[in-house]
């Protein structure tokens, strides 16, 4: 029997605190916290589902009480714990490469405090990535990055993000990846680096051709004008890869289950209009579709069953600061 294509999926575990501090609301220092509502309802999606997938903490999250509970439920479940940095600044490009070492070190040290294994791989909060960045996860010692997201549509949904903000930081220049990811490799590939590092780099799948956004906020906001559309919309995308032979790489976010009144701060954030029970049962369609035609798995386990022969030299990216 010919085996199914494999397929991952992630969550990144953005918190209330984070998507307000990128918008500049002030209410963020307070570290306003909506994991205790979204991680359950994550994990029991993922469990009804039967998929063990791959979720990327913030630090800053899991030196608190409330993240630390999250680790460690996330573990129990099954799931492997990724690194998302420590502070969730979506400027990781201004960094310089000692900070970028400290955000490293502080959410790995989290991460094992809460119980969960040393991680494996990396995400970089808004897909921010430098060669700095993919040369010290080498360094040390991980399997796999998955922060680039292979689109056209970055600059628009950064243009749409800086009109409702309210903050003009330099910073989110990059937010959502540039220009220069249009043409970037959807399917993943192995960077090559000085030391001959076997880093793995997993995007985040988009429409194979079309080169737009497949991953869980913008189906939510295609469902939301209709969702007819929006199931069409995803037909096509795994059609798609399977043709083209790309492993859809689908990426969640606790919005993806939340509504308006569990993210108060949050109403210019796409999708959160609509009812946490309707997003729930919406979810759990698309994660039904994408199980018809793949073996889904998460991102780590994805990058340990697959061998790569296409490669990428690190000095295609910028080196940072």
């Amino acid at each position: 029997m010919t085996p199914r294509p494999l397929a991952s999926v992630s969550v990144d575990l953005d918190n209330l605190w984070a998507y307000l501090k990128t918008h500049g609301d002030p209410g963020w220092r307070d570290r306003p916290s909506f994991l205790p509502s979204a991680v359950p309802r994550l994990l029991e999606i993922l469990g009804e589902q039967g998929l063990t997938t791959t979720v990327f903490v913030v630090g800053a999250d899991v030196v608190r009480e409330d993240g630390a509970k999250a680790v460690a439920e996330i573990a129990a479940a099954g799931h492997e714990v990724a690194n998302h940095s420590f502070g969730h600044e979506p400027w990781l490009h201004r960094y310089s490469r000692e900070r970028l070492e400290d955000e490293l070190s502080r959410t790995e040290a989290a991460i094992t405090a809460a119980g969960a294994p040393r991680p494996r791989g990396f995400r970089g909060p808004g897909y921010s990535v430098t060669r700095d960045l993919v040369e010290l996860l080498a360094e040390r010692g991980y399997a796999y990055d998955a922060s680039t997201l292979p689109t056209w549509i970055g600059p628009l949904a950064r243009a749409y993000h800086n009109r409702t903000a309210k903050t003009s930081d330099e910073g989110l220049g990059e937010l959502f990846g540039g220009v220069s990811r249009v043409l970037a490799p959807v399917h993943a590939y192995r960077w090559q680096t000085g030391a001959g590092s076997a880093l793995v780099e997993l995007p985040v799948t988009t429409m194979p051709l079309l080169r737009t956004p497949i991953h869980g906020s913008y189906l939510l906001q295609l469902h939301a004008l209709s969702p007819r559309l929006a199931k069409a919309y995803f037909r096509t995308a795994l059609r798609l890869c399977l043709v083209r032979g790309v492993s859809p790489s689908l990426l969640l976010h606790p919005t993806d289950v939340l509504g308006a009144a569990e993210a108060p701060g949050m109403e210019f954030f796409p999708g959160m209009a609509a009812p946490g029970a309707r997003k729930v049962t919406w979810l759990g369609w698309v994660l039904s579709a994408l199980r018809e035609h793949f073996d889904v798995v998460g991102t780590g386990e994805y990058v340990s069953r697959t061998p790569l022969r296409r490669t990428r030299p690190v000095t295609g990216l910028d080196a940072g600061r």
